[in-house]
């Protein structure tokens, strides 16, 4: 084949020896030009796109080397406006306008640019990690490291940061083996923050699914981020990608033109001649659509075999399934995704719901897909501050919320269980504000979920009572153990680690600052709670893993599950009614190890009878009340489980 020969496809800038092929899907944009910018991008070229092939528009241009800035240009109410290339694997600065955004304004926007793939991967292998093992550690790639003090300054913030020797180091002391970072591809943020002098921090709001943001980056953002994956591969780490398939930063209605809706409206869900909003954000992508799946598909493929990602979170993910108003697990793209030989063995994590019609579908992903389970965090947050009638529900997410996810199709199915997540309070927040305190945002406080289920244990905000400190503690602890130990897939936030707060702040998206960047000199409170779950996140893997194995698949019926009262006999039903303090005994099959939790949401003292038909000689794996975890030491036929507390027992059948 001659390589001076336009062809269609692979869609977007593709180099060879001797120039670089250039294509778009443009149905809706006959006059349609590639232009080639200079090095500042400020002159360029115009070039027709001769070649037309089931409408991609295609050229060759000969000489064009690695670093070239281009785009196109497309006629809108008669006037040139400059659209980016929706396949661009790189832009050259990091977006921003001053508003208000029209045809001039489009053409001081980053230009795409032209790149080659020669990234030396020196011999490191994707961990493939099996599910279970897998504790999801959410992390924001600027806000991690813009304040540490001993990673190098040039590094703070970015994406080389994350795999500073420092951070290494951390990651090593806690335990973490999956990072899972926010959105990483380029974000433009919405016209409303930079009216208010504000960006889209948290980056839900994509400009280019296959451009890594540059505002994480030093020089060069794709190096830079190849290399951080690079590292973290080496540390036996893995890296999540969240990413944001269910609208684009083009907004609805009155929304701005960077791409998509100039080549092709169809690209998204429309009622109508309006613009479907299943989102919050304006806009829905209609993955029904063959060319929005291909470009959904292609980005995909992109990520895991140019960057060795090793999994995805699927933002809003219910609108990947939709057909119009309806969800369909047996849609075009979980086809897709289920068949393709370099997608179908990755983590696939979904969000399981988005806002529209139809849209909570927590349960419902076909097989291979784990779901974030807003069901744990909601029952737990509820049990743990006191509220009655929670006990059955807490019991069965504990048990990997069996309603929803058999444990037939474990661990290809199992629940990812969650407390925080980058959107509500952290949980240092959720134990010091009742309310939501979101003023900074500039919304009169009026964004933000109001169902928090928090507590703030007797004063709002930061207090010096000794008493209400100490009880914030034990409930932190209270709920990290009961995510850790639960069946499924933890998740947690980096932040966390560190008792960050944010001022009561719950919808901190757009807060670039302080508020959200992360604070690594710690009082020793935070030190103590850091340490605390490092030695939960090792012995979660030592004990629990071999459990969440035994009780999955084809052996999940061979093992043995009680519930007990405090006086050690089993629960039968009018005690779910009447019992606030409960055993839950677990056992890998006839006569293998157990396991033997004790959780007392009451406000006073329980005194556990324990099993003793084996001669169990208990070990205390973790007692929510030991601030360090240590000399928990032995138990064997009862234990005093203070109020509004659990411990975790572990006895070895060898």
């Amino acid at each position: 084949m001659n390589d001076l020969v336009s062809t269609p496809y692979p869609l977007g800038a593709t180099l060879n020896s001797h120039g670089c092929n250039f294509a778009i899907y443009a149905p809706a944009s006959s006059d349609i030009q590639l232009v080639l910018f200079d090095e500042l991008g400020e002159h360029y070229t115009e070039h027709p796109l001769q070649h037309n092939y089931a409408h991609i528009k295609h050229t060759y241009i000969p000489d064009i080397k690695e670093g070239q800035l281009y785009g196109f240009i497309v006629t809108i109410n008669d006037k040139a406006h400059y659209i980016s290339d929706p396949y661009a694997q790189a832009i050259s600065a990091p977006l921003h306008y001053t508003p208000p955004f029209d045809e001039k304004t489009s053409f001081t926007l980053p230009k795409c640019v032209v790149t080659a793939d020669h990234f030396d991967w020196q011999d490191s292998t994707m961990p493939k990690r099996p599910r279970e093992e897998m504790i999801l550690c959410e992390t924001h790639v600027k806000g991690l490291t813009q304040l540490h003090p001993d990673v190098p300054p040039r590094e703070n913030g970015t994406y080389l940061g994350l795999v500073s020797e420092p951070m290494l180091e951390f990651y090593q002391q806690q335990n973490i083996n999956t990072l899972q970072l926010l959105p990483i591809a380029a974000c433009m943020h919405e016209p409303h923050l930079l009216e208010m002098d504000m960006v889209n921090y948290w980056g839900y709001n994509p400009y280019l699914f296959m451009a890594p943001d540059p505002r994480y980056a030093h020089k060069d953002a794709v190096t830079e981020l190849k290399t951080a994956v690079r590292e973290l591969h080496k540390a036996g780490i893995e890296v999540i990608l969240d990413v944001v398939y269910n609208h684009t930063a083009e907004g609805g209605d009155n929304g701005l033109i960077f791409n998509l809706k100039a080549l092709d409206p169809h690209y998204y869900l429309m009622h109508e001649e309006h613009f479907a909003n299943f989102t919050g954000c304006g806009n829905t992508l209609n993955l029904a659509y063959q060319p929005s799946l291909n470009l959904v598909m292609d980005t995909l493929r992109f990520w895991v075999q140019n960057y060795h990602i090793d999994g995805f979170r699927f933002d809003l993910a219910a609108t990947l399934g939709r057909y119009g108003d309806q969800f369909r697990a047996d849609g075009g793209f979980f086809k897709a995704i289920a068949q393709d030989p370099i997608l179908k063995d990755i983590k696939l994590i979904a969000e399981p719901w988005d806002i529209g019609p139809n849209g909570y579908q927590v349960g419902n992903f076909p097989f291979g897909w784990n779901e974030t389970n807003d069901k744990l965090r909601d029952v737990a947050r509820s049990f743990w501050r006191g509220d009655a009638g929670y006990l059955n529900d807490f019991a069965t997410r504990i048990m990997g919320s069996r309603d929803l996810y058999s444990a037939a199709n474990w661990p290809f199915k199992l629940t990812v269980n969650y407390i925080t997540y980058h959107d509500g309070f952290t949980m240092q927040d959720l134990v010091t504000y009742k309310h939501k305190h979101n003023e900074a945002n500039g919304e009169n406080n009026q964004d933000g979920h109001g169902d928090n289920r928090s507590d703030n244990y007797g004063e709002e905000g930061e207090t010096f009572n000794v008493t209400i400190k100490s009880r914030r503690e034990r409930q932190k602890r209270n709920m990290v153990t009961s995510m850790l130990f639960a069946f499924g897939i933890p998740h947690i936030l980096t932040a966390d680690l560190l008792s960050h707060t944010q001022q009561g702040n719950n919808n901190a998206y757009c807060q670039d600052n302080e508020l959200s960047w992360l604070n690594w000199e710690l009082n020793s409170s935070q030190e103590v709670f850091r340490h605390w779950v490092a030695k939960m996140m090792k012995a979660r893997q030592q004990y629990m893993v071999p459990f969440i194995r035994a009780f999955s698949g084809e052996t999940r019926n061979d093992n043995r599950v009680f519930w007990r009262r405090v006086d050690g006999q089993e629960m039968n039903m009018e005690d779910w009614d009447k019992v606030s303090s409960v055993a839950l005994h677990l056992g890998m099959n006839e006569d293998g190890d157990e396991m033997l939790y004790l959780i007392n949401q009451s406000r006073a003292p329980a005194r556990f009878r324990l099993p003793t038909d084996k001669q169990q000689q208990w070990q205390i794996i973790c007692d929510t009340n030991n601030l360090h975890n240590k000399k928990l030491g032995i138990t064997e036929k009862e234990r005093l489980q203070l109020p509004t507390s659990m411990s975790i027992l572990y006895f070895s059948a060898k």
